[in-house]
């Protein structure tokens, strides 16, 4: 499957998937057969609306001029949000956006690892049906942005962790249970002279035991296991995978927009009861919005959570890492159906 605007689709019918996180924006369009039609990854930069008015343009322009959206769904962190941007016709969960994308891509797939920049996810299948799954929405040392920020500090580009981690032979040991014992640790091993490919292996190994000491405990993870969200990108955290568990890993294609490529294979699934998508259209240049903000004194977490409102009408929040003010704008006004 390629991004390919002459595959087309039946008809010329497209279904449009949305997965908007607190640091990436994934859009998707697949024909009716489950083809991927085109696909957009970018960073969200604190400014979701604006990142996913980008994204779906940029999707947009990547399709013939005649295609019709027939269905528009949206996921992640942002869903609700995003659900009343690009007017979705369905809004459902990343877990099950995940969970359907990997059964989509990867036949039989058992067990699922993402990770992402703010929060990583553990999904266990049977016969295409999740039967468990576990999120991690707190520690950083288990997320990409572990990674990225000891990539700032190494002065190496996380692009290039993975051909680095390749090259190590046996990797340096640095703490996995924290992001500021991790820290320290690798500082000690470069001022005694670990070689750069050595401590960026260990950083893998790290955020890997990080991983599955939070997410996997007492969980079977059995084959086929298949790796996605945008930390896959990096060919080292595949290589700690497969030496933690001693199991094949499979990174699929579009491994970083699965939740978009499942979102819109639910929307695709639920196209016959949809007699009209809402879908706002490609240029989404209508939608005039304002924003506020408050503190969240709920946990020690302290986030800060954006309201989104038309005039005085509060639409959406976001940017909490709980979700617990997204679930309070869950359905705005009955506009959307639950996910």
């Amino acid at each position: 499957m390629t991004d390919d605007p002459l595959a087309g689709g039946r008809n010329g019918e497209a279904f449009l998937g949305v997965d908007v996180g607190s640091v990436s924006t994934n859009v998707v369009a697949i024909n009716p057969d489950g083809g991927i039609l085109s696909s957009v990854y970018l960073r969200t930069g604190g400014q979701p609306i604006k990142a996913v008015q980008e994204g779906v343009r940029a999707v947009g322009g990547k399709l013939p001029a005649d295609i019709r959206i027939c269905g528009a769904g949206a996921t992640g962190s942002a869903r609700y949000l995003t659900g009343v941007v690009i007017g979705a016709d369905l809004v459902k969960n990343e877990i099950t956006s995940h969970a359907v994308a990997a059964s989509h891509m990867v036949e039989g797939v058992r067990t699922v690892i993402e990770i992402g920049g703010q929060d990583s996810k553990l999904i266990l299948l049977r016969d295409d049906v999740v039967t468990d799954f576990a999120m991690n929405t707190v520690c950083a040392a288990g997320t990409g942005s572990f990674l990225d920020h000891q990539s700032t500090r190494l002065g190496v580009p996380v692009e290039d962790f993975g051909d680095l981690a390749l090259k190590a032979k046996d990797g340096a040991q640095i703490a996995g249970r924290c992001s500021v014992f991790a820290e320290s640790d690798m500082i000690h091993k470069q001022q005694v002279g670990y070689p750069m490919e050595e401590i960026v292996l260990g950083l893998c190994r790290s955020l890997v035991r990080n991983y599955l000491n939070n997410l996997a405990k007492g969980k079977r993870l059995e084959p086929p296991v298949v790796f996605q969200g945008g930390v896959a990108a990096n060919i080292g955290m595949k290589r700690a995978f497969e030496e933690a568990l001693g199991i094949e890993v499979t990174i699929p294609p579009y491994h970083d927009v699965m939740g978009a490529i499942g979102v819109a294979l639910l929307t695709r699934e639920e196209s016959p009861y949809i007699r009209e998508s809402n879908f706002r259209g490609f240029s989404l240049v209508d939608f005039e919005y304002n924003t506020s903000s408050f503190m969240c004194s709920g946990c020690s977490n302290n986030c800060e959570v954006v309201k989104i409102k038309a005039g005085r009408e509060v639409l959406a929040c976001w940017g909490g890492r709980c979700g617990k003010w997204e679930l309070e704008f869950d359905s705005p006004r009955g506009q959307m159906p639950r996910g």
